[in-house]
């Protein structure tokens, strides 16, 4: 049994009160995780023809304001 099977049956068990906190924590912990992806793609300069692209676009006019 994998470590994923281990944890899915674990949760399978888990209380609605216990159910509810892991919920929360695990929203905050892959919150988190996106954030460092986020900022880890940041800085190698993976975003930075999206940010290029986005600018040129609303130099031109061409953006709404949100």
């Amino acid at each position: 049994m994998s470590k994923v099977e281990r944890l899915e049956n674990e949760i399978r068990t888990l209380s609605t009160e216990e159910l509810a906190a892991f919920r929360e924590w695990f929203r905050e912990f892959d919150a988190d995780a996106w954030d460092r992806e986020i900022e880890a793609d940041a800085l190698a300069g993976k975003l930075d023809a999206l940010a290029d692209r986005a600018l040129r676009v609303h130099r031109a006019g061409k953006s709404t304001p949100l």
